[in-house]
């Protein structure tokens, strides 16, 4: 392994012929299916500045990018962001899958977890500069909700989708 560049929260690795991306300090990734009581999936938007659009996304989060959160398990991440992200606390948190997030560019590891009994405790939108908007979308409406976002130019991450199908199961 040969290392090309490291910045502070990534490195561009190369093996052999292959070059991809790896988290410098974090273990993976963590998305939520969250779905409320009144059978609502929650959703966060925010602009994300490499594809220069607003993106419809499940809240989610890196595991242990920050010093105060290194040795952080994927449920607590999961617990902490969806408090951080949407303002709802989960009585149970449980790992649904585990992927590789695109495994031709990165090494990373996403874990898909389901939260249930939820209680909104505040208002989300993450941390500074995040900007997120917390939407909360009926699960009997959310497939003519989407294509409505995207005719309006939003990306929708294909992750939304995946959770759609383990709500539904």
């Amino acid at each position: 392994m040969k290392l090309l560049h490291r910045g502070e929260f990534l490195e561009l690795r190369r093996e052999g012929h292959w070059e991809y991306v790896r988290r410098a300090k974090a273990s993976g990734s963590v998305h939520l299916l969250a779905v409320t009581d009144a059978r609502e999936l929650l959703l966060v938007q925010q602009y994300r500045v490499p594809v220069g659009q607003d993106t419809i996304e499940l809240p989610a989060g890196v595991i242990g990018d920050e010093a105060e959160f290194s040795g952080e398990s994927v449920l607590e991440c999961a617990r902490r962001e969806l408090l951080e992200e949407t303002g709802y606390q989960a009585s149970q948190v449980e790992l649904i899958q585990r992927s590789p997030t695109a495994p031709g560019m990165t090494s990373e590891i996403q874990h898909l977890v389901r939260a249930s009994g939820l209680l909104r405790v505040g208002e989300g939108g993450g941390v500074e500069g995040e900007n997120i908007t917390v939407l909360a979308v009926k699960l009997t409406e959310a497939h003519d909700w989407l294509e409505a976002q995207a005719s309006e130019g939003k990306l929708i991450d294909h992750r939304v989708y995946l959770a759609l199908y383990w709500a539904h199961l």
